[in-house]
């Protein structure tokens, strides 16, 4: 023994006769110990076999199901003034109600009689625009009696130039005729001189044969000059023909001219009244804009302006309003590396706000103060947030929400996926794997031999 005091050693204890050394010293352990561990290990393993339901866990909100259900804020389509209220916050009103009416502050919707002056304004262009029609037509039977007088005009106008035409090809056959006739007493003339020179004549049949061939010459002149005439004639007839045909041009010119006007001032007319009919249902709805309607049946939830005579600008928020009884469901948003594991109609466990509730994420059986849901929408790209918006709604098969559920409520869900052993589970949180990310490729089918 090492000697670490000068001090003798008066007597040596007997340390067996202590019952904590005795535990010490043993070198086996009790038996009472040995089973106990040996038990435990034993429910370890047995419970490890237990079934596990794996599941995300998210945190959400109530919302209503259908987007015309959900609170809404309502505008003033035109900028107004406050001029009386009809509800109060918290009153439930129906569909169509006067919430609030507003007065007119543009200076070009002051006149009361606007819609009465715009009215009477359409039926004046109204009787303009008949007016012009009526014009119109007149113009167009003017412009059809024109042509057809234009067309019997000229018809006569041409008959009277092929008469002339014929009246010339007659005086000349006869003019023909006369020369011809002039030339026979011309050569009789001469004989007869001739004969009367030689004395075989008397002086009385050569004084004869003179005067017919003057007579003959005095003829051919004068149908020379009717020839002339006619040839007059026809270049007269001609001239009158252009001159008609010019002057229904220039007639028919100018009732086309008007004709054209005056269906300008027509289209004109038409724009004006249209502009004017457009103007009065503008002023029209306006006017039924004043008083502010519910677009549904509600609670009326918060003003956002008070007062009167407060002004309020076009598409301004005023008032708040709630839908009576929502379809409710809850929106939660997701991981994007869980967003595989969700599909439509999976059942989701909710835990809402203000419920009390015992829940055992991996024996959603054995909870109690949940309520099931389904998933009836997931969205394709992420919100602000990052993360992946789902849609849920009450599970038809469990049992229903509680009626004092109210939007806008937080709730936690707790989408299950699959029953695993939990020592599955136990080496899938170890190993950082997503639950039953990779799902079971169907075989190929096989190919029909040709």
């Amino acid at each position: 023994m090492l000697t670490i005091s000068n001090q003798p050693i008066l007597r040596e204890e007997q340390l067996d006769q202590y019952r904590s050394y005795r535990h010490l010293t043993e070198n086996k352990p009790p038996d009472r110990f040995r089973k106990i561990v040996l038990g435990l290990t034993l429910a370890f393993v047995l419970f490890t076999f237990l079934p596990w339901t794996q599941n995300i866990r998210s945190r959400g909100q109530i919302t209503a199901l259908r987007p015309d259900q959900r609170p809404q804020t309502l505008q003033s389509v035109i900028g107004g003034r406050i001029e009386h209220w009809y509800v109060a916050e918290g009153d439930t009103v129906r569909k169509g109600d006067t919430l609030l009416h507003i007065s007119e502050i543009k200076e070009d919707y002051f006149d009361t009689l606007l819609l009465d002056n715009t009215r009477r304004q359409i039926q004046a262009g109204a009787s303009t625009v008949g007016s012009y029609e009526s014009k119109i037509n007149a113009l167009r039977a003017q412009l059809k009696a024109l042509d057809a007088t234009r067309i019997n005009k000229i018809k006569q106008a041409s008959i009277q130039l092929a008469q002339t035409r014929l009246k010339v090809n007659s005086d000349s056959s006869e003019l023909q005729a006369a020369m011809m006739q002039e030339n026979i007493t011309q050569q009789q003339y001469k004989r007869s001189r001739e004969l009367y020179e030689g004395g075989l004549q008397p002086l009385t049949e050569y004084e004869a044969r003179r005067q017919r061939a003057q007579e003959a010459e005095a003829r051919r002149i004068t149908v020379e000059n009717r020839v002339l005439a006619s040839r007059n004639a026809i270049l007269d007839a001609e001239m009158e023909l252009t001159t008609l045909e010019n002057e229904f041009q220039e007639k028919i010119a100018k009732v086309s001219s008007e004709l054209f006007e005056t269906e300008t001032a027509l289209f004109k007319s038409r724009a004006s009244l249209d502009k004017l009919g457009n103007q009065y249902a503008n002023y029209a709805v306006r006017s039924g804009l004043y008083w502010l309607l519910a677009p549904q049946d509600g609670v009326i939830t918060q003003a956002r302006k008070t007062g009167l005579g407060e002004l309020v600008s076009a598409g301004e928020e005023i008032v708040s309003i709630a839908p009576i009884h929502p379809s409710l469901a809850v929106e939660m948003y997701v991981r994007p590396v869980d967003i595989p594991l969700l599909h439509k109609k999976q059942k989701v466990r909710f835990l809402f706000d203000g419920w009390p509730a015992v829940v055992f994420s991996g024996w959603p059986g054995i909870s109690f103060g949940t309520f099931g849901g389904t998933v009836i929408a997931v969205d394709p790209f992420t919100s602000k947030n990052g993360l992946y918006r789902v849609l849920v709604s009450p599970d038809p098969d469990d049992k229903p929400w509680p009626a004092a559920l109210r939007v806008g409520s937080g709730a936690s869900g707790i989408a299950l996926l699959n029953d695993v052993p939990i020592w599955y589970e136990i080496w899938r949180q170890l190993n950082g794997f997503p639950p039953d990310y990779y799902e079971m490729k169907e075989a190929p089918a096989e190919k029909k031999p040709a």
